[in-house]
């Protein structure tokens, strides 16, 4: 890897620990490809869950499902581990956050796969927000916490909407063809990064309801935002509009995988 933050962003080293964590994208392209589907299927009336819990124990549905979580936990980790370089060596405090963030997401994303190739019976992400929620309200301010918790998910749903409708999100790739490959990671991105932001955004107000109210409960994850949009005017339409924009991030992430400044 390089010593510097431009150098790590050229994407150029071509060591081990890139190329794990480039597979991490990969992954995580094909988690989202996978709540695509079920987020479709939720819309359409034929109900299940819609959580990357979910998405990864669907993983691990066949002979080598255990060999598989492995490798996905040790692409995540890498992943994770490439973004804590990024908070170590970063100058700008707010790509440090920005960092620190996805270090903390692809880290729990590793840390399920590891469970769930154990063995574990993981709960749902509903169950994990609740939790989470929960324990936050018992410290110090915890209402308090809980509630910045949620207007922190409500900007990056904000960011992941303005990041798609800007093409903002082409900085970080290497420059691409201007062909059909090109074209179609653009397209992808602009796509994939609102449906998400408007996933994310429900995810926030209901973890801002939930510090408003006191209530531990009404903090959601991504399966309760489903079920909430499905519940608004037009639901089922927004719902599957959603779940085919989180397939085209999944694509995306695909490709990010292969064109990432790393």
């Amino acid at each position: 890897m390089a010593t510097s933050t431009s150098g790590a962003r050229s994407g150029t080293s071509g060591d081990i620990w890139e190329k794990a964590a480039r597979a991490g994208y990969a992954v995580s392209g094909v988690l989202h490809l996978i709540l695509g589907f079920l987020i479709v299927k939720i819309g359409m009336g034929s109900g299940g869950e819609a959580d990357q819990s979910t998405a990864l124990a669907s993983l691990g549905h066949n002979p080598l499902g255990t060999v598989i979580l492995g490798a996905a936990a040790a692409a995540f980790l890498a992943l994770a581990l490439w973004q804590l370089a990024d908070v170590v060596r970063g100058s700008d405090t707010t790509d440090r956050l920005k960092a620190a963030g996805k270090t903390a997401l692809y880290l729990s994303l590793a840390v399920t796969a590891a469970s769930i190739a154990m063995g574990s019976s993981d709960t749902n992400g509903d169950q994990q927000a609740q939790g989470f929620a929960s324990t936050v309200m018992q410290a110090p301010a915890g209402r308090v916490l809980v509630g910045a918790v949620g207007v922190g998910i409500v900007a990056a749903a904000i960011y992941h909407v303005y990041k798609g409708f800007t093409k903002k999100f082409l900085e970080d790739l290497k420059p691409i063809n201007r062909g059909e490959v090109g074209a179609g990671v653009r397209v992808l991105g602009m796509i994939g990064y609102p449906a998400k932001g408007v996933a994310l955004g429900v995810v926030g107000v209901l973890f801002t309801a939930a510090a408003v109210t006191a209530d531990p409960n009404k903090a959601q994850g991504v399966d309760g935002a489903v079920e909430s949009l499905l519940g608004a005017p037009g639901g089922p339409v927004i719902v599957i509009l959603v779940g085919l924009g989180f397939a085209a991030y999944g694509l995306y992430s695909l490709g990010r995988a292969r064109y990432a400044r790393m």
